[in-house]
């Protein structure tokens, strides 16, 4: 008789209000790191899906196992309901959620207040990467509040209702910050500016929103339109936020399924519905893992062949006005202008997200400097300064997920400290431009002479 590991998975057809069923055989797919959770009342996590038995398993007796998808929206009333009804009714051995073990931690409020990493957030680029992350939760929050649902219910309900009819509970999709890290290296700096924009106006309530019903956005045809939406404006958003989650949660799925005899129930976002189930279709169109899970290499940006550009053209203009014979009281009138320029803009920028004075006052100080060292940046200081002012925990963190406006938002004190380095930052290379201007009126030098000079900084 042809054994379970030779088997192909199939997909199943059934209806179960939005899910789909797949046959799994026991396909051997070698995943890396998923996390389980035992709902037996005594939680233990490991860094792969554990929950396949070691023990052999007689292909003769072994029956495939079965892989029940819910597809859901995650701040949709409808979604929890059929959550509820898909577990009661079908008694799975296992209920997959689309979850890691930070936000499992963070949805069942089991994250220990601690001082936060301040200098390391600020350091390395690291600034506009975690405002994403800040605004992206906040306008998921802001959208579950118009509908009367918290973020990640139907997650919660799964592996409540799992618990309380003895299913176990394994955490199926990647690690939530390794998918940001990858998620902001992977976009091109138009699609970083577009999608900052567009987090501060949703969470301004700038520009309206599109009329969506929540209650149909698991129908496929609405599913398969924003995802096609997502991908025209952010091609590679799209893949490291869909595609190779798709292929890590179907790689998971196919792990716990391994050996047969077990009834799986998948509860996962609509948008991940389709792509999983193509995968569990044809398991070795699976990338390789490793693939996946490495984390991105440091490469030298755009951003940062721009920001080497400024500072050479910035230190081009004051070797040029010093080598020209420009005479003392012209230089010192130049500096002046260069220096109330960058400070003003950046303390401006320190002050509109709203900014302890002596952040305010830092940013003013250090501009000037900043603006001609690579190395630095005026918001690192005033960020600095802000940490130093608030002393953000983990537990601001925490309160940011109960925050209902903008307004309150910027009174958190870990946003407020992200905000106030985002905004100097950004102040300060405004002022760079303006400040070289401004040198270049008063002196009288030619800019091309500055262009040239500056390429010649920076060895090129």
């Amino acid at each position: 008789m042809e054994s379970s590991t030779d088997k192909e998975v199939q997909l199943k057809e059934s209806q179960l209000m939005t899910d789909s069923r797949t046959a799994a055989s026991g396909y051997n797919y070698d995943i890396g790191s998923g996390s389980t959770y035992s709902g037996n009342g005594g939680a233990t996590f490991s860094q792969t899906p554990s929950l396949v038995s070691t023990e052999r398993v007689d292909p003769v007796k072994a029956k495939p196992s079965e892989i029940i998808i819910v597809g859901t929206a995650h701040v949709s009333e409808k979604s929890v309901n059929e959550v509820t009804s898909a577990i009661e009714n079908e008694k799975p051995d296992i209920v997959a959620v689309e979850l890691c073990q930070g936000r499992y931690d963070s949805l069942k409020g089991e994250v220990k207040d601690s001082d936060l990493p301040i200098k390391d957030i600020l350091s390395g680029g690291k600034v506009y990467y975690f405002l994403v992350h800040l605004l992206l939760a906040y306008v998921q929050k802001k959208i579950g509040n118009e509908m009367g649902v918290q973020p990640g219910a139907e997650m919660i309900t799964a592996i409540d209702v799992a618990e309380a009819n003895g299913a176990k509970v394994a955490l199926v999709d990647r690690d939530i910050q390794l998918t940001l890290q990858r998620f902001w290296s992977k976009m091109s700096i138009f699609e970083k500016f577009n999608m900052l924009v567009a987090l501060i106006s949703s969470a301004l309530g700038i520009g309206g929103s599109k009329n969506i019903d929540i209650d149909n956005i698991t129908d496929q045809d609405m599913v398969t339109s924003l995802i096609n939406e997502l991908r025209k404006a952010s091609p590679n958003a799209a893949t490291v936020l869909i595609d190779e989650r798709d292929a890590y949660i179907a790689g998971n799925l196919l792990r716990l399924a391994n050996g047969g005899n077990k009834k799986i129930i998948a509860v996962l976002g609509a948008g991940h519905k389709q792509g999983v189930e193509r995968y569990l279709k044809n398991p070795k169109s699976l990338p390789p893992i490793s693939s996946l899970t490495e984390l991105p290499q440091k490469r030298f940006s755009f951003m940062k062949i721009i920001g080497i550009g400024i500072v050479g053209i910035a230190l081009a203009t004051f070797i040029l006005i010093i080598m020209s014979g420009t005479p003392i009281e012209l230089l010192l009138l130049a500096f002046g202008w260069w220096f109330i320029i960058n400070g003003v803009l950046s303390a401006t920028g320190a002050a509109l997200a709203k900014g302890h004075p002596y952040s305010v006052i830092t940013a003013f100080l250090v501009a000037w400097l900043t603006s001609l060292n690579p190395m630095m940046a005026a918001g690192w200081f005033a960020g600095l300064m802000e940490a130093k002012q608030r002393s953000p925990t983990t537990a601001d963190l925490k309160e940011m997920v109960k925050l209902d406006s903008f307004k309150e938002l910027q009174k958190n004190n870990f946003f407020r400290v992200v905000f106030v380095a985002a905004l100097a930052n950004v102040g300060s290379t405004i002022g760079t431009f303006l400040g070289v201007y401004v040198m270049v009126q008063i002196t009288g030098l030619d800019p091309r002479d500055i262009i040239s000079a500056g390429l010649s900084v920076i060895g090129l």
